[in-house]
């Protein structure tokens, strides 16, 4: 797909993640494709389907793209939060230059063309053919979950994940919860993790999706996805899930709410991905994160002999990699997590390889955490966000790192907390060069990097009326067995007080503490 190709005799997926306004939303979309020559729409019925199975769809029929219907992990409702996506040929995201011109046509567009009347049933399954202009125009309406189920049947091993769950006569089953938000995975969950894997109906909870998530957040954080949280600290399951609302972020714990950074899902599943059948056929590749998030993989990189990659935040970021063959895994410390299965993370991919791995290894959750680290070694890790702030503020806060980094008398520079002290050695704002295709992306976030290889990073997201959003990454890596099991936020003390120094943040914005901590 380029941004000037014609729409004349493609076909299309549609699906989203139930969100109000979803339905108009679709009716339009098919009048839109109607009136400008689409050959074929496929839409998940209802309306209903994931982020990564239309990632899937796309590239099994080999459509032109896909349209999905998501504000991801942002809330739904008549004063929530809409979106659109637009997905490409290799079921990724559009990349930017077909974003920016996009962006570029709606600010001169003088008309549009559709079929007004036109109407199809998104409820029922099965293919609805019309003529347009004397031309066949086909809806056909798919079992939102039969594609996905089939390509992680060929994925994972589920009799070995079903023994998991079950037990093997010598072992008891583990009991497991999984919490769908009441977001789009909710029916994959129910087909997948019950239907197909045997798990009791109780083991899944809040798998109907909702317009507006239930008057929820479907962000699988600790902070809104506390219910589960709370659950999982009475000790009656030993692996906990949750996912966000269009289903390609997730979050796992272990038995007591033992919490796994998605910086440390990254890291075990890149250990263990010969426990999963896919990479024993594909074999690994290399491996790859975002730029924030902490480099546990970059570790299982160097001793596996694999290459990685520090991209910047953004899932289409990956694709070229993965389309050149040079990347496996890949993930993002905002809880996504995904391999070149699909072009999209994929957060029930993610709880499947978990289970794939625990059914190998027979070890709990916390048990294989504490064997990796004892490996690897341990990077903590922790993130701020000051949700809401002015954009004023926020805005020059980011000034004065701009300012600050490129003044060469910053490296060198020396900061003490707590009785720790921090040499800066490298300090920018992340740019990154596609390694595929040469494109250069700029301005992508603060890094001061210290002389002990402990990172600091800050973000902004979203200046407009709302308010902005103000992320603060802090990344210290500790080799020290003993040390392993501390609780991150003391072990990260210091370098948070040396990043809220530095950046004045209190001080600018009025805020003593951070709206969400993971």
């Amino acid at each position: 797909m380029t941004a000037n190709d014609s729409l004349e005799g493609c076909t299309l997926v549609v699906g989203g993640d139930g969100r109000y306004f979803s339905e108009n939303a679709i009716r339009i979309i098919v009048q839109m494709a109607a009136g400008n020559g689409v050959s074929k729409v496929i839409i998940g019925q209802n309306g209903i389907m994931s982020t990564p199975a239309v990632s899937h769809v796309i590239r099994k029929y080999n459509t032109f793209g896909g349209i999905i219907l998501t504000a991801s992990h942002n809330p739904g409702g008549p004063n929530g939060d809409f979106g659109i996506k637009l997905n490409i040929s290799n079921g990724g995201p559009a990349p930017s230059h077909i974003t920016d011109k996009i962006y570029s046509l709606s600010q001169s567009i003088k008309q549009y063309r559709l079929c007004p009347n036109f109407n199809a049933n998104i409820s029922q399954i099965g293919l609805q053919e019309f003529k347009v202009d004397g031309k066949t125009f086909q809806v056909e309406i798919i079992d939102s979950v039969q594609d996905y189920l089939e390509y992680m049947k060929e994925i994972f091993d589920f009799g070995a994940i079903r023994t998991l769950l079950h037990g093997d006569g010598g072992t008891d089953g583990l009991p497991i919860l999984i919490d769908a938000m009441s977001g789009v995975t909710g029916p994959y969950v129910k087909r997948i993790i019950c239907d197909e894997l045997g798990a009791n109906e109780s083991s899944a909870v809040n798998c109907t999706p909702l317009s507006d998530f239930g008057g929820g957040h479907p962000d699988p954080n600790l902070t809104y996805a506390a219910d589960l949280v709370t659950e999982m600290k009475k000790g009656s399951h030993g692996f906990g899930a949750a996912f966000d609302g269009d289903g390609d972020r997730n979050m796992l714990l272990g038995k007591n709410a033992f919490f796994v950074t998605p910086s440390d899902s990254l890291a075990i599943i890149a250990a263990n991905l010969d426990c999963i059948p896919y990479f024993q056929k594909t074999g690994v590749k290399g491996y790859a994160r975002s730029m924030p998030t902490a480099a546990a993989v970059d570790r299982v990189a160097e001793l596996t002999g694999k290459e990685i990659f520090e991209v910047p935040t953004g899932w289409k970021f990956f694709g070229n990699l993965m389309d050149s063959g040079r990347l496996s895994l890949c993930g993002e410390e905002s809880f996504g997590t995904g391999s070149d299965h699909i072009r999209e993370k994929d957060g029930l991919w993610a709880v499947l390889a978990w289970l794939s791995i625990l059914a190998n290894k027979r070890k709990s959750v916390e048990d294989l955490l504490k064997e990796h680290w004892g490996k690897f070694g341990r990077n903590f890790f922790t993130r701020y966000d000051y949700e809401n702030c002015e954009s004023e503020p926020a805005e020059k806060i980011m000034s004065n790192f701009d300012s600050m980094v490129a003044d060469k008398a910053f490296i060198g520079k020396s900061f003490t907390q707590k009785g720790k002290n921090f040499v800066v050695g490298k300090a920018d704002n992340f740019e990154y060069t596609d390694p595929i295709d040469g494109s250069v992306t700029k301005k992508q976030g603060i890094r001061i990097i210290f002389t002990d290889g402990s990172r600091i990073i800050f973000r902004l997201s979203g200046t407009g009326s709302s308010g902005a959003t103000i992320r603060m990454y802090i990344d210290s890596f500790e080799a020290d067995p003993s040390k392993h099991l501390l609780d991150a936020q003391e072990m990260l003390k210091p370098l948070i007080d040396v990043a809220l120094e530095i950046s004045l943040l209190q001080q600018l914005t009025g805020r003593d503490k951070p709206t969400v901590i993971t």
